[in-house]
Parts: C-alpha cells; structure tokens; sequence
C-alpha cells in the first residue's frame, strides 16, 4: 500500500511540475512574439497561427513529458 501511495504522490507532484514548465514556457512564447495572439487569433481569423501555435503547444508537451521520465 505504501508503494502505491508513494507513485501517486511521485505523479501528482511530475504532473504539477509539467504543467508549470508549460505554462511557463507558453508565456515566454506570448513575450516573445511581436504581435497579439489572442487578436490575431480570434479577431482577424488566422487559422494558419492557430496550427501554429497547436503545433508548439504539442511539441513543448513532448518534450516536457520526456524530460520528466528521464
């Protein structure tokens, strides 16, 4: 029983470690740009920037996941 609760707490605590990498690493991307994602998303319809930025979200996503399993 021991042994379970010591993997549940050892995912929960990667997970928040994962999701704060990410959030992090998301704002640095919004820093950096020279524009406003969310206008350009959402008020001109830039569908191109929309897969864009998905395809950047999944590719920090993977590397975070690796990096935490080691």
């Amino acid at each position: 029983m021991a042994h379970l609760v010591e993997q549940i707490v050892s995912s929960l605590v990667f997970s928040a470690l994962g999701l704060v990498l990410f959030g992090v690493s998301f704002l640095i991307i919004k820093a950096i740009l020279p524009f406003s994602l969310r206008k350009e998303i959402e008020e001109d319809q830039n569908t191109s920037l929309g897969i864009m930025i998905g395809a950047v979200i999944i590719g920090l996503a993977m590397i975070i996941s690796s990096a935490i399993k080691g």
